[in-house]
């Protein structure tokens, strides 16, 4: 970077990143009791295979800028390359036993009866290559004669090469079997066997798509701060935003504003017995609103089997956000206080589901829903020197998918038929069923996070940070790709941190110049979930010689234990 108040007004600056990312996965056998005292179940899992992924990531860009005395002007290009792996082969063999739940019997708690016996295997070789280029410019200028009034603007010009190439698919044998087809060529041979036999794989996904694509990205806004008569402070930001990308040849453009209102304040204040108008201007209010596109990148384009849709649009949303920011001093220390409560009209929603880690869109423009929710934080010292802060938030989000619909059959009872439940299954009625509104992945109701950091009053180099995480239930539902399914409800995720650190170098070693070698740095011990809850990720789903199906509950890594050393020199 180049000063330029040294050298003149021009500034370059570059910034380079590569990284390189291998996980291996071996799942490990388990055993797990779920269910209650009116159904308790026993599954019992031996796994073999592993699941390796790979990321490796190349990053660069070049900025240069020149500055006067009224406007600045930038120039920046930049390219992106992402080469990502996914190959796994499990094999997993499951037992599922019904425990017996008589209180007064010898054999509580152990197998009563086998409710089924199956096994699963995954396979997977995935690969996909990205390349992302692009070249940008943005500018700002003051207006002459109006000191607080900005026009700011910026164009963007980006093309994208996408090879992608999927190969996926489960083999299960639960509930009844599966046996291979023999060749026609030798069938004749024989007799007893069917020729109508086959492998029955499920999920599977074959597809190899190769797609390069560019978009055309600009938008202007003007900014003017005043103080009125009195003395408040006024700030008004207007702006628009167009979009084109030349693989849907969709052209969309959003406008947004924002009001910010800093009052006046005057209040009084004793000091020494003596009464002073102190003037007080750290209360700030927001309202801003808007209307938004969100084009898609290539996971939303991909539907759940591997296929590309080119009709896909861009999603909508209208925007309403009220906010505030309090800057005070409580026992003579800085804190600041944040409050957002907002509400999002969304519009041509690409749905998805989540499957383990991964997202699984649905590629289609096929939903419609809200979100709306208050955000609270609150940061400062806490302790004399050191920041800390708490967090909560209410979030509500769900969506309507216009052309879900399922039915509902009835014996000739009367009698809701419940697959695996219902002795008598044969239909004689049905009902047609529109499911409406239902929580999107992403809808938890309450959350609420702290960290707090604290240093020894004699020995500053030692500190101590905590943080407690809180997250209510999110929504899930089976596999089966049907979204007006997933009703159901995790549970809540609970955790704490702690970590001990000592800084190598103090303010006694500079004075000293003890370590000359080393500026700073530091040593930490950190214990990751210290209470040891089991945070639950996703679900395994079996089914039972009668069709039904069982979420089992899958865990997060439990305690962990991490030692760190860090320095700079």
């Amino acid at each position: 970077t180049f000063d330029p108040d040294t050298i003149g007004p021009w500034e370059i600056n570059f910034l380079g990143a590569i990284s390189q990312n291998r996980y291996s996965y071996i799942p490990q056998s388990r055993e797990t009791d779920v269910g209650n005292i009116n159904e308790a179940l026993r599954l019992r899992v031996f796994f073999e295979g592993e699941e390796i992924t790979t990321y490796r990531t190349l990053f660069g860009a070049l900025n240069t800028s020149y500055t006067t005395d009224v406007a600045r002007y930038t120039l920046t290009a930049s390219a992106f390359n992402t080469v990502e792996s996914e190959y796994f082969d499990i094999l997993g063999q499951y037992f599922l036993d019904e425990l017996e739940r008589d209180l007064g019997s010898d054999e509580f708690g152990e197998i009563l009866a086998n409710r089924g016996v199956g096994g699963i295997l995954n396979h997977a070789r995935n690969d996909l290559d990205a390349t992302v280029f692009n070249v940008a410019h943005t500018g700002s200028l003051e207006l002459p004669n109006r000191r607080g009034h900005y026009l700011e603007w910026g164009a963007k010009w980006q093309t994208e090469m996408i090879d992608d190439r999927l190969s996926e698919w489960t083999f299960l044998d639960s509930a009844g079997y599966n046996q291979p087809r023999p060749p026609d060529s030798i069938g004749f041979q024989f007799p007893n066997l069917q020729p109508d036999r086959e492998i029955i794989l499920t999920d599977v996904i074959k597809a190899q798509n190769t797609i390069s694509s560019n978009r055309v990205t600009a938008f202007i806004q003007d900014t003017y701060t005043f103080e009125d008569k009195k003395e408040h402070e006024w700030s008004f930001n207007v702006g628009g935003r167009v979009h084109y990308w030349d693989f849907n040849n969709q052209l969309v453009g959003g406008r947004r504003a924002q009001i910010a209102f800093r009052p006046h304040w005057v209040m009084d204040q004793e000091e020494n017995g003596d009464s002073t108008n102190i003037m007080v201007r750290n209360v700030t209010f927001r309202l801003s609103g808007g209307m938004y596109y969100q084009p898609p990148f290539y996971r939303e384009m991909r539907g759940i089997f591997g296929e590309i849709n080119e009709d896909i649009r861009a999603q909508q949303a209208i925007h309403a956000v009220f906010g505030v920011d309090y800057i005070f001093k409580a026992r003579n220390r800085p804190f600041k206080f944040s409050g957002e409560i907002y509400y999002k009209d969304l519009n041509q929603l690409i749905p998805y589901e989540v499957e383990n880690v991964r997202l699984r869109y649905y590629a289609t423009n096929n939903s419609n829903g809200y979100a709306t929710g208050l955000d609270l934080m609150l940061n400062g010292e806490f302790i004399p020197g050191i920041q800390s802060w708490i967090r909560a938030s209410v979030l509500r989000t769900e969506e309507d998918l216009t052309d879900d619909f399922f039915f509902e059959y009835f014996n000739d009872e009367g009698e809701l038929i419940r697959p695996g439940f219902t002795l008598n299954d044969t239909p004689v009625d049905s009902n047609r069923v529109e499911p409406g509104f239902i929580p999107r992945p992403s809808d938890q109701l309450f959350s609420f996070s702290l960290l707090f950091q604290d240093e020894m009053k004699r020995w500053p180099e030692y500190k101590v940070i905590m943080s407690i995480f809180y997250g209510s239930p999110l929504p899930f539902g089976p596999p089966t790709f049907e979204r007006y399914l997933d009703t159901e409800r995790t549970a809540a995720y609970r955790r704490v941190d702690v970590g001990f650190s000592r800084d190598l170098v103090t303010k006694k070693d500079e004075e000293r110049k003890k370590f000359r070698w080393l500026k700073s740095g530091s040593i930490s011990l950190e214990v990751f979930n210290l209470l040891g809850i089991n945070n639950t990720i996703n679900y395994t789903w079996i089914e039972d010689v009668n069709g039904r199906q069982y979420g089992i509950p899958n865990f997060l890594t439990g305690r962990r234990i991490n030692l760190k050393i860090s320095g700079r020199f």
